[in-house]
């Protein structure tokens, strides 16, 4: 079991100690994705793209796990940097009650929102009707993912990023398996399900991630002992959650929301422009897989210094990253621009498809490096208790700048879906460069500088 100590011993070590075991869980998380729209291309191509638009909805509710699993990851490691395991310890129980709540108010409110969030961004017909049906079942999987990521901070804080890489394994492999056999059914034991067995297959794969990860989190040094009674709401420890979670999720949740806004836009160009850009989003997560992993390591490595006031090795920590991320991005390129043809086509060979999402994944290339530097600042903001700035650059760059951009490109300038990934381009290079300055100023303020 681990349980490191990030204020000594080599940077670079604890760099790769984290950042490939969250690197090959967040590979196995993505190719669990890319299997479920391998199985919903066999369906149809309405299939696959209301698959996208039910995901895309789906994952809104998901931001509250991911910003759950930073606060706890930034918190607790503050914590520990400190030597203080009874902070940590309240921080961990109050971080999964404070998960169970938003567990169950998540899924009322989805039950009731789901099909007009949906409505917006769909045209009438087969595959609205299908990205609905998809979404209803996945709130099945809320718990699962919420409570699984929220947990996965703990652990992150205390070093462990294997746990989770395993429990992605295992559900990539169950994925697989369950996809065939829910979609197309067992003849005289279990019906056909289509769309709605590859939700399912996800309830039951997920629900096994979060038993794992709750199991690895009672485990822990900090938990020994645990009662039922610390998990009894405490109001100025939900508040302290809140604090750090609520401008993390709300960064992700205007992340999601400019997602819709890119379906909205290239809704007009058909259901062929929107099957794309779900395929593209699959192959582009997997090149970031390494980045994000190297980023993802910055924010426990940077928060356990920063709780010991160890602010050379923050910023040894910030400078390491981006050196790695640069070599890692400029990797991908050739991937991007060269390999997209034959890759889109394994997920959907219909031409128009192929074509687009070829166009995405080509302007994507120039954006890899400036991906990573945005991941690095903010996981650098979180550790350093700034959360609030990610918020406030993620409304600009994906809250407005998305939709501003991509109006001019298309709705003014009369671009095709070209227009829409320019857009998508200027929005985050502009965006960067707000992040920049922000980091420089809180780094002023928190660690005397990005320099020493």
């Amino acid at each position: 079991m681990r349980d490191i100590d990030l204020t000594e011993g080599a940077i670079g070590s604890h760099f790769k100690a984290l950042a490939v075991p969250a690197a090959l869980g967040m590979l196995f998380s993505t190719l669990y994705n890319v299997v479920d729209v391998y199985f919903a291309g066999q369906i149809s191509t309405q299939a696959q793209a209301g698959l996208a638009i039910g995901f895309q909805a789906f994952f809104v509710m998901m931001s509250v796990g991911f910003g759950l699993g930073a606060a706890m990851s930034a918190l607790v490691a503050n914590a520990r940097g400190q030597k203080d395991d009874d902070a940590a310890q309240r921080l961990a129980s109050q971080g999964i009650s404070f998960g169970v709540v938003a567990v169950f108010l998540l899924m009322l409110g989805a039950a009731f929102a789901g099909p007009y969030v949906i409505a917006v961004v769909s045209e009438a017909g087969a595959y609205r009707d299908a990205a609905t049906t998809y979404f209803y079942w996945l709130i099945l999987a809320l718990p699962g993912f919420l409570l699984a990521y929220g947990a996965n901070g703990i652990l992150q804080a205390h070093g462990d990023t294997v746990s989770m890489q395993r429990a992605l394994m295992v559900a990539f492999v169950a994925n697989i398996a369950l996809n065939p056999l829910l979609i197309y059914g067992i003849p005289g034991v279990t019906p056909p399900l289509g769309l709605s067995g590859i939700a399912l297959a996800t309830v039951i794969s997920q629900t096994g991630v979060m038993i794992w990860i709750l199991r690895q989190v009672m485990a822990r040094r900090i938990m020994t002992g645990f009662r039922l009674s610390w998990l009894k709401p405490d109001l100025p420890t939900y508040r302290e959650i809140a604090e750090q979670l609520l401008p993390t999720t709300t960064a992700l949740m205007v992340m999601f929301v400019s997602g819709f806004v890119v379906q909205f836009a290239l809704k007009g160009f058909g259901a062929e422009a929107i099957a794309a850009y779900g395929v593209a989003l699959r192959v582009e997560q997997i090149l970031l897989l390494p980045v994000l992993g190297m980023t993802g390591a910055l924010l426990p490595i940077a928060a356990q210094n920063y709780g010991a006031e160890q602010f050379d090795r923050v910023r040894e920590a910030l400078v390491m990253c981006a050196k790695l991320g640069f070599v890692m991005t400029f990797a991908a390129f050739p991937i991007l621009w060269f390999a997209s043809p034959f890759v889109i086509a394994l997920f959907n060979d219909d031409p128009e498809v192929v074509r687009i999402g070829v166009s995405y994944l080509r302007v994507d290339g120039f954006l890899f490096p400036i991906y990573m530097m945005l991941f690095a600042i903010n996981s650098f903001l979180q550790a350093l208790k700034r959360p609030i700035w990610t918020l406030w650059i993620s409304v600009y760059r994906q809250g407005f700048g998305v939709a501003f951009f991509i109006w001019v490109y298309v709705g003014v300038l009369g671009m095709s879906v070209w227009g829409v990934w320019i857009g998508i381009a200027t929005a985050v290079t502009t965006g960067w460069l707000i992040a920049l300055l922000v980091a420089k100023r809180v780094a002023d303020q928190k660690i005397g500088g990005l320099r020493a």
